[in-house]
């Protein structure tokens, strides 16, 4: 790739023994007399450098860089000037100068300087370019998913996402909390920040309250130096602490702590710190229950319930079974430089009928075992496992009367009658949340 310099100067003699020297290293060059014409020039292409002189007809160079710098941000400017002068040098390194060099006494600076200011915007287009990649995975666009409940979930996450309130995600394991937990950060004007997580059923008490706030050098046997928690990599950011019902009780009143005054201490250490974070807390336990039997703080579960989303189970959403596996089919076949091309009808009626008790982490697994199974360009039946390809067929035609489904079914349906279709009146008066019901009437074909 040819990098773009654009010199900017009045005086055309200089100008034109510059553009011979920075072509003959391999640069494309560009010219302007003055700075109006230097700033359509960087509008129209996509400039690297800019070599810029500091006294010019139309104005000063030292005030233009606010200019570019604004409008072109990964744009690198290098000042020339007649005239050393400290005060004109400082402030263009203020005013985001990559260097400020003297014209004639340092021409022999300008190659060398013009390689290292292209290193630095190269590197800056792939931190931009990592930070989009990054951005795009965790988008909410990318969540797979068309059945009404869980566009009911996606919406919700989508409204909390633009504020800094504090979410808990509740359901079954491997729903995909992370993923939810990545795409509200991602589309919070927390973005760019940190984004840490930390999984609370991983690490012994001990370990856990050392990892979540850090430890003073001597702190404990094998605190050989400082260390810094997850709370203050967290700063700025957004902190998901998973499996949140997992902590136990005397490090839960500590975390209250935190979220109540932004202070913490870090084990061994006496001085509180401060950290602004955002924190997201994911659960497969149900947190009302648990406090009301003592066994999770009741405070702490008032202060993570502020906004919580129920995410749904992958049987909550059948209909979406089909778009999760040919999605993960073409993830794995790419991985696994296999060429398949569809599903069998047999294959994707096995994976409905499935109860998957693993949820979506379960599913992804069964289809890369298939395609690794797979000998042909089309994914049958016989590649899942044993108990997918035996299992009892779904008898929801003869559902009986005496099954709690059917007392359910038939119980929604009163209160919808009841209620003339009113779905927020329903869900108000079957004490359940709107997203609830929606599965529900899904999951009945009410």
């Amino acid at each position: 790739m040819t990098h773009k310099i654009l010199i900017i100067d009045d005086e055309e003699k200089l100008r034109s023994l510059l553009v011979r020297i920075i072509k003959s290293e391999g640069f494309e060059v560009f010219e302007a007399k003055d700075l109006k014409s230097g700033f359509k020039k960087l509008e129209h292409t996509d400039i690297d450098v800019v070599l810029c002189d500091v006294k010019l007809p139309d104005g000063n160079g030292v005030d233009f860089l606010q200019n570019i710098k604004g409008s072109f941000p990964l744009t690198e400017i290098i000042l020339l000037t007649a005239f050393g002068n400290i005060p004109d040098g400082v402030q263009a390194m203020k005013n985001g100068a990559f260097d400020y060099i003297v014209k004639g006494d340092d021409n022999d600076k300008i190659i060398p300087l013009l390689h290292k200011a292209v290193e630095k915007v190269h590197l800056q287009k792939k931190v931009q370019q990592l930070e989009k990649r990054i951005g795009d995975k965790y988008s909410f666009s990318t969540i797979i998913g068309k059945s009404k409940g869980f566009e009911q979930v996606i919406n919700l996450a989508q409204k909390v996402a633009k504020t800094d309130s504090t979410v808990l995600l509740t359901g079954e394991t491997g729903t995909g909390k992370e993923v939810f937990a990545q795409a509200i950060h991602e589309n919070s004007n927390r973005t760019g920040k940190s984004f840490v997580a930390l999984n609370c059923s991983t690490f012994s008490a001990a370990i856990l309250e050392s990892e979540l706030f850090g430890h003073k050098q001597g702190a404990f046997t094998g605190a050989l130096k400082d260390k810094k928690g997850f709370i203050e990599e967290a700063n700025g950011g957004t902190l998901f602490l998973d499996e949140i019902g997992e902590m136990p009780i005397d490090l839960q009143a500590k975390l209250l702590r935190v979220l109540e005054t932004s202070e913490y201490i870090p084990v061994g250490d006496t001085t509180p710190k401060k950290s602004n974070f955002r924190l997201i807390a994911a659960t497969n336990r149900d947190l009302k229950e648990e406090s009301e039997a003592h066994r999770f703080r009741s405070d702490l579960y008032f202060r993570l319930n502020i906004f919580e989303i129920k995410l749904p189970s992958l049987r909550e959403r059948a209909k979406d079974i089909p778009l999760l596996a040919n999605f993960y089919v073409k993830q794995f076949s790419e991985k696994t430089n296999k060429k398949i091309l569809q599903t069998s009808a047999d294959f994707i009626e096995k994976l409905e009928n499935y109860s998957w008790p693993g949820n979506i982490r379960e599913l992804k697994n069964v289809i890369e075992r298939s395609v690794i199974l797979s000998t042909g360009d089309i994914l049958t039946s016989d590649v899942l496992p044993y108990e997918m390809q035996h299992q009892v067929e779904k008898t929801t035609k003869s559902m009986s009367a005496f099954s709690m489904q059917s007392i359910e079914k038939l119980h929604i349906q009163k209160v919808l009658n009841y209620t003339k279709g009113n779905k927020a009146e329903t869900a108000r008066l079957l004490e359940i949340g709107i997203a609830t019901l929606y599965r529900k009437l899904e999951e009945y074909n009410l």
